[in-house]
């Protein structure tokens, strides 16, 4: 298959979890998506990511986001592990876990890369919006742990400019200026960014995050 790219339609597939039978894009709806795959069960990065996102819950909650959590083992196993993230990161896993024994989502989503291991899944991250086009890919090695107060911010930067005429900045955080869309002329701008619009360049326009 090839390689997935940013704008593509998330291949929708149907496949057991810990929580039943689960058809990713009927699970989703309305809603934005984030499917990320772990190496393997009862790992101990793994552990941890599952732990912090059930705890970040409430604010994917927020934003519309449902959570999708990917292992290459069986539903028993990750029931099993599920208990071990609850018991040592203090929650509990509110999200499902597929069970990918078949390997046909690793696949499908190229979570596999063989110069990296054979048969585990690298630490990949899918951002799907409701439409169920992918608005991000990041891919990390299995040594390193996500940062999921990033996955939060890119999905306000999403929301906020999937709506808005405007891009982030680097290091941009909720509240901060945006940047003008380098379409819109600087007069069309002052009149659309009514809270102000500064012009560093006449390519480089700031305004305040206008649905604040």
């Amino acid at each position: 298959m090839a390689t997935l790219r940013l704008g593509d339609t998330a291949p929708n597939f149907t496949a057991q979890s810990s929580i039943g039978e689960l058809n990713l894009h009927e699970y989703l709806g309305d809603s934005w998506g984030i499917l990320f795959s772990h190496p393997a069960d009862f790992t101990p990065v793994c552990t941890t990511e599952l732990g912090t996102t059930a705890k970040y819950k409430p604010e994917f909650d927020k934003r519309n986001v449902k959570m999708i959590a990917l292992s290459v083992d069986g539903v028993q196993s990750h029931k099993e592990w599920i208990k071990d993230i609850n018991e040592t990161q203090q929650t509990e896993v509110n999200f499902p876990i597929i069970a990918d024994e078949d390997r046909n989502v690793s696949t499908l989503y190229d979570m596999i890369h063989p110069k990296a291991d054979n048969s585990l899944t690298v630490r990949s991250v899918f951002i799907i919006a409701p439409d169920k086009t992918i608005k991000l890919i990041l891919t990390y090695p299995a040594s390193t742990g996500r940062n999921f107060k990033e996955l939060l911010r890119v999905i306000d930067s999403l929301q906020l400019t999937a709506y808005h005429k405007v891009a982030t900045p680097a290091n941009w955080e909720q509240g901060d200026d945006v940047v003008v869309s380098p379409a819109i002329a600087t007069e069309d701008a002052k009149k659309i960014f009514t809270k102000g619009v500064t012009e560093i360049k006449p390519y480089l326009r700031m305004t305040p995050q206008p649905n604040l």
